[in-house]
Order: structure tokens, then C-alpha cells, then sequence
């Protein structure tokens, strides 16, 4: 597989923006702007691709609950279990007496794993819940995390 060339383009924006990203580049510890920018770059793709149906995406559901409230867990459990094709691995961990997390690691269509976290964080007696997206890594190839210049 032959590698990817780099392209290089220039931007425009305000001193004070270009100001904020240099300094949010050396807090990160990016070597330079170009890093940077193809982060965050990758990043609102990931977004994207994360709103597009068929697209394959990678995530986590993060559920927190009371295990005391009736039948919670059960439900959670069959909801798992009706869909073990996405759902890759879970961790459950108490965080007190009464509530307890899990973070479900999932991967599939985007329109299915966002059903799928839809009804998990809908289920009753689910606290708060959360699916977060991020790429299975095959859209971007590979990366070249070695991005140079200013």
C-alpha cells in the first residue's frame, strides 16, 4: 500500500485565534500547528462520519443507574443481549451504595448503534447515560501523525 503524501494549504483567521491555537498546540503537546489542526480535523470527521447511517463507527455507551431500582438490570442485560453482534465488551463498576456504571464498547452502522444507545440510556431507571463516537480507524487509512511545518 502505498503511503500518503502530504498536502500542504494555507489558512487564514484572526491573530487572536492563531494566538489561542498556539497556545492550546504547546499545552497539548503538539511539535506544531500542523498536528494540531489535522487533530481536530479528524476529529469533526469522526463526528460526521458518526451522523452518517452507514457508515461503520466505534464507541461507548456510559450508563449510570440505581441497581436498587426494579428490574434495572435485567434490562440493560437483555438490551445487551439482543444486540451482542455491536456490543464488543462491557465494564460495570460501583461507584457507591446505589449506582453503579457501566461502559459498553460498541461498534456498527452509526444509525444502529445510536438505536441501539437510544434505548439503553432510555431505559428506565437509567440516570444519565451517554454514547460517544469515535472512529474504527479504516477511514483514515494511515494516518500520518508525523504532520510537519507551521
Amino acid at each position: 500500500m502505498k503511503a500518503k503524501s502530504l498536502c500542504r494549504f494555507g489558512i487564514s483567521m484572526a491573530g487572536d485565534l492563531v494566538g489561542q491555537l498556539d497556545g492550546m498546540t504547546k499545552a497539548k503537546g503538539y511539535a506544531n500547528r500542523s498536528q494540531a489542526v489535522a487533530d481536530m480535523v479528524r476529529a469533526q470527521l469522526i463526528e460526521h462520519h458518526g451522523q452518517m447511517g452507514t457508515r461503520e463507527i466505534a464507541g461507548t455507551v456510559t450508563l449510570v443507574y440505581d441497581h436498587h431500582k426494579r428490574n434495572i438490570q435485567a434490562l440493560l442485560t437483555d438490551i445487551q443481549h439482543e444486540h451482542g453482534d455491536l456490543i464488543i465488551a462491557a465494564m460495570h463498576v460501583h461507584l457507591d451504595h446505589h449506582n453503579c456504571m457501566e461502559v459498553l464498547a460498541i461498534r456498527g452502522r452509526a444509525d444502529v448503534v445510536k438505536e441501539v444507545a437510544d434505548k439503553l440510556i432510555a431505559a428506565k431507571g437509567v440516570k444519565h447515560g451517554k454514547l460517544t463516537v469515535t472512529t474504527t480507524g479504516k477511514e483514515f487509512g494511515k494516518c500520518m501523525k508525523e504532520t510537519s511545518g507551521h
